[in-house]
């Protein structure tokens, strides 16, 4: 009795809103005082001359010394400040640029091993869309008509063939335009930028060494003699050695940090809000 009646004394009550608002004194006086001190090192020093040199091409003055170090507490007083505002929370730009530090310090841990050929090859062969060399094409080609289409195609087509077949020069036959009447040598996807996709793929098809037509582009009705034609191939691993390496370093980076990011997802309980099931994305969705 005499324990409940002294735990319901007033005196006691005090006391102890009293210790504990001491000790939330004495860790948030800390926090804070921790919070209130900005230490600018001598490597820090160091990194803002560096910074300096690299962009200029010579060291700092004092003075310029001096004022880098002012912006740099300056921005750290400003970032510190609005971090306690909150106006770092919702906000794409902070949460985009924290992102990207911490997959730059992911990709720290990553192996860093160089691949061997056996590895390099494997990916060569993996990925020959990347690598693949473009068919090229060496062709002349006479511009029937702009528009019209069956009957009148035929006798145009059957005009321009007699024409050369009697010895006329083809670069003189069909309708005038700024299109080259020669192409010699290119490869079939800049042809495509000149003449389209549907003209360059018809070119793959076409017989070597004999006029064919009527070969359709964005332009018209085209007569083509393709004179020489190398079909697209994919590259020995030598000759383009430097490059599948880039591409291979590329995709172990971005398979790593996929991974790192199942694992971290992995830890979070995530819930997805939506009005409805058609605008919720997938929840197994991986980047």
């Amino acid at each position: 009795m005499r324990v409940k009646q002294w735990l319901r004394e007033p005196i006691l009550h005090f006391i102890l809103i009293g210790f504990a608002l001491f000790l939330y004194h004495h860790y948030t006086a800390r926090d804070s005082g921790d919070e209130r001190r900005i230490v600018v090192s001598q490597a820090e020093i160091d990194n803002l001359a560096r910074q300096y040199q690299a962009t200029w091409m010579r060291p700092p003055t004092v003075t310029e010394l001096s004022g880098l170090v002012e912006t740099y507490i300056q921005d750290e007083i400003m970032y510190r400040e609005g971090r306690a505002l909150g106006l770092d929370r919702d906000d794409s730009v902070i949460k985009r640029r924290v992102r990207q530090k911490l997959e730059v310090l992911s990709e720290e841990v990553i192996e860093r091993a160089p691949p061997g050929d056996a590895d390099l090859a494997e990916y060569l062969q993996a990925n020959p869309y990347k690598f693949r060399q473009p068919a090229v094409v060496s062709f002349e080609q006479i511009l029937l008509t702009t528009e019209g289409s069956g009957v009148a195609i035929d006798r145009r087509l059957a005009a321009v063939r007699s024409a050369i077949e009697h010895g006329a020069d083809p670069a003189t036959l069909g309708i005038a335009t700024m299109l080259p009447y020669r192409e010699e040598g290119t490869a079939v996807d800049l042809v495509a930028r000149s003449f389209g996709e549907q003209f360059a793929a018809q070119l793959e098809t076409l017989e070597v060494g004999k006029w064919a037509g009527p070969v359709v582009s964005g332009f018209g009705m085209h007569l083509v003699w393709i004179s020489a034609r190398t079909p697209a191939e994919l590259p020995l691993l030598a000759e383009v050695r430097p490059l599948v390496e880039r591409e291979w370093e590329a995709d172990r980076r971005a398979r790593a940090l996929a991974a790192e990011y199942r694992r971290l997802r992995e830890q979070y309980d995530v819930v997805i809000e939506a009005k409805s099931p058609e605008t919720a994305p997938r929840q197994d969705t991986q980047p």
